[in-house]
């Protein structure tokens, strides 16, 4: 028992130090079950019919386009100002 007393030859009492390891185990189990019924709960298989495409994908350009918004509303593509 953890914090128990125990009683020496002497007379004296002692004060057991040991853990009490049993609370432990059992919140583990709970949550073990916990986990248990929500794992399956959380993986929902939907079917969905998706159309097929034959389309080909586009190639990928050498350099990036970058498109800048600043805080005064301007508009930038790349260095070039857009109206």
């Amino acid at each position: 028992m953890a914090g128990g007393i125990r009683q020496r030859d002497n007379g004296e009492l002692e004060e057991n130090h040991e853990i009490n390891v049993t609370p432990f185990i059992d919140v583990m189990l709970v949550l073990l079950i916990i986990f248990m019924v929500a794992a399956p709960l959380a993986t929902v298989d939907i079917d969905i019919d998706l159309p097929a495409s034959t389309a080909q994908p586009k190639e990928r350009p050498d350099e990036p386009l970058y498109l800048t918004l600043k805080s005064d509303l301007a508009l930038h593509v790349g260095n070039d100002p857009v109206q």
